[in-house]
Formats: structure tokens, sequence, C-alpha cells
């Protein structure tokens, strides 16, 4: 097996790169800082992470990538060609083949710009892996039978919905929301209902610590550390996982629309197949306490979670890269 052909789970916060024959090599957030007076990037990924909090005014940090689509062009590529260098080490004797993640509502505009920022980066050549293939790659589901197989992937920038059968895609639908509307939709919430400032830092941990789907039995608490608005001073604040639920409400309702419109475009063979084996639930955003449990309810049809549900798409990008590298050997 080839060691020099890679895939990349592109997202919109965090870069993860498969390599044929080792496996899962870099993950690294989407993220650069950019120097004002130099006019040149400073660092990218881990350590630009890093510097976040600690800018002087000359820095600023950037990602260039927003909802799924490149915004940044000139960073991008700078970014993927240090991925790209990263991942293949010293044991880059020759241009890798590049199988990298897309959403499955990209133009064809933004599939050439993507193309083209691979190639700089120094891809031999370029593959664009559709994310719910790669999520169904990644979670084990064998889209090349004549089966129906719908895969809901909740990343960060979008969610992307899609009936795969026969190898390719079927019926589709994606959706600007996903992780970071979570994240927004709490700051707003505890900006709104509590009078008070918090970082998107905060607004993820209490995501993961208190966020959920659905209604609890016995809601969770947790003490948050914030400025207040009227006074600018540090204030602390108790909230429930109810109130988040609440927060959530609209974003998680317009994804249960998104996989309900997927469905009713579904052919009935199809959607016959999905009832069977039910909705696989991929991504960072389905760790959200409860979302499998609501699309369920929503939609009458078994959803399940798969583990390591922010790794799938990678893994999958990865084995399709190591597909091509079989099939053109």
């Amino acid at each position: 097996m080839a060691a020099n052909d890679i895939g990349i789970d592109l997202g919109t916060r965090n870069c993860r790169v498969y390599s044929t024959g080792r496996g899962l090599v870099l993950r690294e957030p989407t993220v650069a800082v950019y120097d004002k007076n130099t006019e040149k990037i400073r660092a990218i990924g881990e350590e630009a992470q890093q510097m976040a909090g600690h800018l002087t005014s000359n820095l600023e940090m950037i990602w260039p990538i927003r909802q799924g689509v490149i915004v940044d062009y000139i960073v991008m590529e700078k970014m993927l060609k240090y991925f790209v260098s990263r991942a293949m080490g010293r044991r880059a004797f020759r241009k890798p083949r590049i199988s990298i993640t897309v959403p499955s509502g990209i133009t064809e505009v933004e599939r050439r710009a993507l193309e083209e920022a691979t190639y700089q980066a120094g891809a031999r050549a370029v593959f664009l892996v559709e994310e719910p293939i790669a999520a169904a790659i990644g979670s084990g589901v064998d889209i090349t039978k004549p089966f129906g197989n719908m895969i809901v992937d909740i990343g960060a920038g979008t969610t992307d919905v899609a009936v795969l059968s026969l190898g390719g895609v079927v019926v589709s639908s994606s959706i600007k929301v996903a992780g970071d509307n979570f994240n927004r939709a709490i700051l707003d919430y505890v900006r709104e209902k509590h009078s008070l400032f918090i970082s998107e830092d905060t607004a993820e941990q209490i995501k993961i610590t208190i966020g959920t789907a659905v209604e609890e039995a016995a809601p969770r608490t947790m003490e948050v550390k914030g400025r207040n608005i009227i006074t600018g001073l540090p204030r602390v604040s108790r909230l429930t996982s109810e109130e988040i639920r609440e927060a959530l409400k609209d974003c998680t309702n317009q994804i249960v629309e998104a996989v309900h419109s997927v469905l009713e475009k579904t052919p009935p063979e199809l959607a016959a197949d999905i009832v069977d084996r039910g909705i696989v639930l991929t991504g960072g955003g389905a760790l959200l306490q409860g979302m499998d449990s609501l699309i369920e309810e929503k939609t009458g049809v078994n959803t399940l979670t798969v583990s390591d549900a922010t790794l799938v798409v990678a893994v999958g990008t990865g084995m399709f890269a190591e597909m091509r590298t079989r099939m053109d050997a």
C-alpha cells in the first residue's frame, strides 16, 4: 500500500488527515494567525489556536472556512500546504493523491476553488468526496449495495443529510445550521436571559456539559462565569439543561426539518429500506445529548449515533483514498 496518498476531512473548525497505510495522522484546528504588519501568516493550526486570547493589535485570527465554504482562498491554500506537509513528513518521495471532503450542497465554483487550492498545496491528483459518503464509509455502511441508507452528518458549519444507494447520493440536502450555530444560540440566550457576556469557548463547554435536544426528567445544572452586561463586572450564573434545550430549539428543529424533507423526497423502495435499517448520525453535532432521540421521535425511524462520531468522516475519506490506491495499482 502506498504511504503517500491521503484523505482530508476539511471541517469548518478542525482538519483531520488520514494517510493510507498509517491511519489518522493529524488533527488540527482550521485557523491561522495573520500578522497585519508583515502581511504574513504567523501560525497555523494548533499553534494558532493556542495564541487565541493573547493576540496583540497587529495580529488577527482567521478561520478560512465558514459554513463549509472557503472564504479566504489564500490562507486556505497555505493551511492545506502546511497540513499536507505535516501529514507526509519525510516519507514524501512524490506528490500525494489527495481525497478531500466537500458538503453535499457545494456549488461548481466552490468545487473548482477547493480543487485548485488542493493542487496548489502539492497534490498529484485530487478527488472530492461528499461528506455523507465519507461518513457512511467511515461508519462501516456498505453503500455499494442496492439498499437505501440515510446519513445525517452534523459538523461545525453544515449539516448534510443524504440517502445513499449503489455507491452514490440519491437525495440530499445541506443546511448551514450545525455545531457553530448551537454555540451562537447559547451565547445569545445567556446574554438575553442572564445579562451575561460569555466567550465562545464557554458556550462550547455549556453545550458539551448540559446541552440537550430533548426534555430531561432530571435537568442538569452548570455554573457559568462571564461579564455582567450592565455593570461590566465579572459574575457567576447557574444554567439548566432545560434552558439550553430552549436555546437550541430553533437549530435542532431546522435539522429535523431537513431530515424530514429528504425523507419526503426519497423513492418509496429506498424509504422502506431506511425504515428497516434506520438513520445513521455522525459528526460532532451528533453528540448533543438527545439529538438522535429527537430525530427518531419526529420521524418515527430508528436513529443511531455512531461511536467516534467526530472521526468517521476523516476515516471514511482515508478509506476512500485507500480504495483509489488499490484501483489505480
